[in-house]
């Protein structure tokens, strides 16, 4: 590399404004270039996290930022990861490594010791990249937080970044949304703001240019462009305006339906992205018994096992589930969801609950010990079953394992050898290693494993959703080709930005020349 690093950052006037979409297609685009780029968020607040090959946790979309750069994550392109508890604490992840889980007031005590960690990503990308592009997070204009803020003009002033600032035109005000957010800055941070991104424009653009022609005479701030909604552009989200866009009603004819329980505590809710886009899937979140019986009922992944399963048992799906599950109804649990699947649940130090002991819907005679240890990992292996090649990671405080004499119903005085596993493990953390995951009942209709992202195997995911397809009689169907490879969406995200951006004043903005063109 040669010449200083140089930084441009995307802010937005609110949180889901499509602020992770607009970098990780800013990234892609540099990239085709012909420049050494890389993401960044100093500090993410999310459940959809990631396991990189140091085997440290981040959040999932500096992951997919990374991946648009054509290069591996890292712990520095988000050195700093909350992960929601409760609705007043989290747990604190730094530079991949849990530090404790804290209250929001403990945590804005904690943050001067976090700094060191920011600064120390920060070196590293200096160290690496000709261009880091960076992501803040919510608003700028937060003025109850704007002296804790190490996310956005915090960042934007240790780094010398030129700050886009992005608004939703699809939520509405999003001219009273940019000028607000300015008049709430102090002077000196206004400056940062270089542009006014407009995202998700429906319509005749013509109809909205003399709005563009006010906010800039007004501001004194140029437009840099208006992106469309795309509703074909597929790239992971963060955890915001998830659900609304993936419900549904009614059944579509021939489609396979599965339904996924949205615990209250739900974490890495993308392991299911790959089945809302395969052709013969109906995929619904559901937070209550629902009126239909599905192919399929998942219990995904959760940062609070324990209340969640309480979460079931209120919301009456703990029965609804034990009276349709193998005759009408296939089950799957995920992390926490296989956790559930066991005869018993312990915590004996209170690592996540308050209380120290709850029974599972006891498919499998399996113990889950909570433990303030956590494990995350980078796995590879096979499904036993059919051969098919998987790989994904693991997140999770917890050891599950075979309990001595466990009941097959409690009280009921018969017991169980081990479950057969479903997965063959080959490879943790880029090591080799031979161990199983995972339980599988005889008839496969009910199944769990700790692998996160098994889903985004497409050999895997059109077995088990052909094994359905066979019992209902129908056709089987090759595999859909390419859709766990986001490369093609990466360059249609590029594309919208050499479409609608006045690109010019991103290189005027950074001081650097189009290398692809040199």
């Amino acid at each position: 590399m040669s010449g200083r690093t140089k930084f441009l950052m995307v802010q937005g006037t609110a949180s889901s404004v499509g602020k992770s979409v607009i970098t990780t297609a800013l990234c892609r685009f540099f990239k085709q270039e012909g420049f050494k780029v890389a993401p960044f968020k100093s500090q993410n607040m999310s459940n959809n996290s990631y396991v990189t090959d140091e085997g440290g946790e981040i959040g999932r979309a500096q992951a997919v930022q990374a991946m648009a750069c054509g290069i591996r994550p890292s712990v520095y392109h988000n050195p700093i990861l909350l992960k929601p508890t409760t609705d007043i604490g989290a747990q604190v992840i730094v530079l991949g490594k849990p530090v404790g889980i804290l209250s929001a007031r403990q945590y804005h005590d904690y943050q001067k010791e976090a700094l060191p960690a920011i600064e120390k990503a920060l070196d590293h990308l200096r160290s690496e990249y000709d261009l880091v592009i960076i992501e803040g997070a919510g608003s700028p204009a937060e003025i109850n937080l704007y002296d804790r803020d190490i996310v956005n003009m915090k960042i934007a002033q240790m780094t010398d970044a030129s700050v886009i600032l992005v608004g939703d035109i699809d939520l509405g005000g999003v001219f009273a949304a940019f000028v607000g957010t300015l008049e709430l800055l102090p002077a000196e941070d206004r400056k940062r703001i270089r542009g006014f991104l407009i995202n998700k424009f429906r319509g005749d653009i013509t109809l909205l240019e003399p709005g563009l022609d006010f906010l800039e005479q007004k501001t004194g701030i140029p437009v840099l462009g208006v992106l469309p909604y795309d509703e074909d552009l597929h790239i992971p989200e963060e955890d915001g305006v998830f659900w609304a866009k993936k419900t549904g009603t009614v059944r579509e004819n021939k489609k396979i339906l599965i339904n996924v329980v949205e615990f209250p505590r739900i974490s890495n809710h993308t392991d299911f992205e790959p089945l809302m886009k395969e052709p013969d899937v109906e995929l619904r979140y559901i937070r209550e018994v629902p009126a239909e019986v599905p192919d399929v009922l998942i219990l995904p992944g959760t940062r609070s096992t324990m209340a969640d399963l309480e979460f079931l048992h209120r919301q009456e799906l703990f029965e609804f589930i034990r009276e349709h599950v193998k005759k009408e109804m296939r089950l799957i649990g995920i992390c926490g969801g296989y956790q559930m699947l066991g005869a018993e649940l312990i915590d004996d130090e209170q690592i996540e609950s308050t209380r120290k002991k709850i029974e599972g819907f006891n498919f499998f005679p399996l113990v889950t010990r909570f433990s303030s240890k956590k494990l995350t990992a980078q796995v590879r292996g096979i499904h036993l079953e059919s051969g098919e090649e998987i790989k994904g990671y693991e997140i999770h405080m917890g050891f599950t394992e075979v309990g001595r004499g466990t009941a097959l119903r409690p009280g009921s005085g018969q017991t169980r050898r081990a479950p057969t596993p479903v997965f063959q493990v080959s490879e943790r953390n880029g090591k080799s290693v031979s161990s199983m995951d995972g339980a599988v009942s005889k008839d496969q209709r009910v199944w769990g494993s700790y692998i996160h992202g098994l889903f985004d195997a497409a050999g895997f995911r059109r077995y088990f959703l052909n094994q359905i397809r066979q019992e209902k009689g129908w056709e089987s169907l090759a595999p859909a080709a390419g859709i766990e490879n986001c490369s093609a969406q990466f360059d249609r995200a590029a594309d919208m930005i050499r479409r609608h951006v006045k690109t010019e004043k991103l290189y005027d903005w950074i001081g650097m020349s189009c290398k692809s063109q040199a």
